[in-house]
């Protein structure tokens, strides 16, 4: 039989642990059962035994333990009203988290029982109480020092993707540079990030933690010095003989490095440590928390360009690097510091092994002699895991919106407006007027997930997406951006746009990080940011051979396409839900 104790160790929310022993008999129902201190007994799971102590400490993990139960009294009598247990009976697993609301406890009484109230009944909350607690995270305290780290090292991270392609543009006023060493970075994304994702599946989380940043801090160092080396020793040289140089080869590889670990370091955080902070079946505090990460995301992205931006006007740019490199050294030590106190803060939770693979061996998926072998391997296990995936169509819709490089803020529509006429100023308000939608849309995604649910605050971001792209693209191919009035018109659809792209954004991912098991998260996030990455090639390519700006209106066109196509898959998803669906969404039941 199954044996199910509800721990509580106040004041933290109640924890559980979950036993299954053969050898253990049915007690009969409802006795109450001293264990330590006792609170109440319970029958509502057809003869589980439930009871709560007062000190429990509130991480453990053993195997194979024998327990001795002789000494077990009753309130009423002794034990000996009944068969007697077995002293030394063998408990498989033992296994203690600290989330009430665990989904798979959860699934195995429902099954027992068939009810779909399992919260209320475990905790015996009432409906408001629930919603109540949903919006708490499970470790507050964890998730605060999880925001400080992600800012020092995405604005560390933001500061270097200004800077790099600023020092190759005063070194060679040429996009090709640039160009290039864009290129194998997103086929070193294409490529390594299954790898990458597989490595982060099976490996401990803090040390991994700590050689990505390691791995991404050496990476920009030795990035920043080969542009300072060019910068002092390489006279102005034909565009394509820079190509060759062993200084260039040498920063496309270190670039290409440093992008694979931001990658991991982004995907870890974002799909894998928040939801163990914040609570996976906890869907507002989680939606709060992913709000958080992206505005810190908006803050850094615009913190960083401009800080650099500034330097770059005020000193020459070998300083600028300097000053950049003495960044990335200083942020390393902070980093490290931060990764271990978000472990302490949340009692150790990032402790927390994966289900381990017996076919992987670390060593021989490093093994230099099979490492192209080994990555062929991990692409098309990544991309097995990734179609297989309950919320499939929710991560394709999110690939389906990186078609999108036309009608949104970018290369191509400054393009764009500079043939036109535009004024840089209007350019310049308009990027940031996007951006000011981005950081908005994060506070208006998490009370849009607790009004309608995930699935319907997803829909809702898709749907207001391509409403307004289709009217930007209608201004566009019947009126003259030239003019006053369709311009004015046309970029502020493509504004308000952006607010839908965020919402879903930041929705989607937290369907991601609901949909998809722990032990899976980094390899599926991994695959499925290579394939956005593919999916940008595919447009970029298209955008090369059709690089006239008259054909804009065929860009834009492609563009619409892909989102309307993301939002009505989307829906369709939404309208014929499975059974499996209905249960690990429970939240969005009307």
């Amino acid at each position: 039989m199954g044996l199910v104790i509800v721990v509580s160790s106040l004041p933290s929310p109640p924890t559980r642990i979950s036993l299954a022993s053969s050898s253990l008999r049915r007690a009969p129902p409802p006795r109450l059962v001293r264990l330590g201190r006792w609170l109440r007994p319970s029958s509502s799971f057809g003869g589980a035994l439930v009871c709560k102590l007062d000190y429990v400490t509130p991480k453990c993990s053993t195997t194979n333990t024998d327990v001795d139960l002789n000494n077990v009294t009753t309130e009423n009598g002794g034990i000996e009203d009944h068969p007697s247990l077995p002293s030394g009976c063998s408990i498989p697993v033992v296994h203690l988290t600290g989330d009430v609301l665990d989904s798979q406890l959860l699934n195995l009484v429902t099954k027992r029982t068939g009810q779909n109230s399992v919260f209320r009944e475990l905790s015996g909350f009432s409906k408001g109480k629930e919603d109540i607690f949903a919006a708490i995270p499970a470790h507050p305290e964890g998730l605060y020092a999880l925001y400080a780290s992600y800012f020092f090292g995405n604005f560390v991270e933001q500061v270097w993707n200004f800077a790099w392609p600023a020092s190759l543009a005063i070194l060679y006023p040429s996009l090709l540079p640039v160009a290039v060493v864009g290129f194998f970075t997103k086929l070193a994304i294409f490529t390594g990030a299954p790898l990458v994702g597989k490595l982060l599946d099976h490996c401990p989380r803090i040390p991994m933690y700590n050689s990505l940043n390691f791995v991404q801090a050496a990476a920009q160092l030795l990035s920043a010095t080969m542009i300072i080396y060019a910068l002092k020793t390489t006279s102005h040289s034909p565009k394509t003989a820079v190509l060759v140089q062993p200084w260039f080869i040498l920063l496309v590889v270190a670039g290409a490095i440093e992008r694979v670990a931001g990658l991991a370091l982004g995907v870890t955080m974002e799909r894998d440590w928040v939801v163990l902070l914040a609570g996976k079946s906890r869907p507002v505090a989680l939606a709060q928390a992913n709000a958080m990460l992206n505005r810190i995301d908006l803050l850094c992205e615009t913190a960083g360009a401009s800080l650099f931006g500034i330097l770059l006007s005020k000193f020459n740019a070998v300083t600028c690097l300097k000053i950049a490199c003495g960044l990335m050294v200083c942020s390393m030590p902070v980093l490290v510091i931060l990764g271990q106190t978000i472990n302490r803060l949340s009692s150790h939770v990032l402790d927390c092994y994966r289900i381990p693979d017996k076919s992987f061996r670390l060593g021989l998926l490093l093994d230099a002699g099979k490492i192209f072998e080994n990555g062929i391997y991990a692409i098309r296990h990544g991309w097995n895991e990734y179609k297989h995936q309950i919320v499939l169509p929710a991560s394709v819709a999110s690939v389906l919106l990186c078609f999108n490089i036309a009608l949104a803020p970018g290369a191509l529509m400054t393009a764009l407006l500079m043939h036109h006429g535009v004024s840089p100023s209007i350019i310049g308000g308009f990027s940031g007027l996007c951006s000011i939608m981005g950081f908005a849309a994060t506070f208006i995604s998490s009370s849009l997930v607790k009004r309608l649910g995930i699935l319907k605050a997803g829909a809702a971001g898709l749907i207001f997406q391509a409403l307004f792209l289709a009217i930007a693209l209608v201004v566009y191919l019947t009126g003259s951006v030239s003019r006053q009035a369709p311009l004015l018109i046309f970029l502020v659809s493509i504004v308000l746009s952006r607010l839908g792209h965020m919402s879903y954004d930041v929705v989607g991912t937290q369907i991601l990080q609901t949909g998809v098991p722990v032990a899976k998260a980094n390899l599926i996030g991994t695959t499925e940011v290579s394939i956005a990455s593919l999916a940008e090639f595919i447009m970029l390519g298209v955008a090369i051979v059709a690089n006239d700006v008259s054909h804009f209106g065929f860009l834009a066109i492609l563009s619409l396409f892909s989102v309307t196509g993301a939002a009505l898959m989307f829906c369709q998803w939404l309208a014929n839900p499975t059974d499996e669906q209905r249960k690990l969404f429970n939240f969005d039941s009307d």
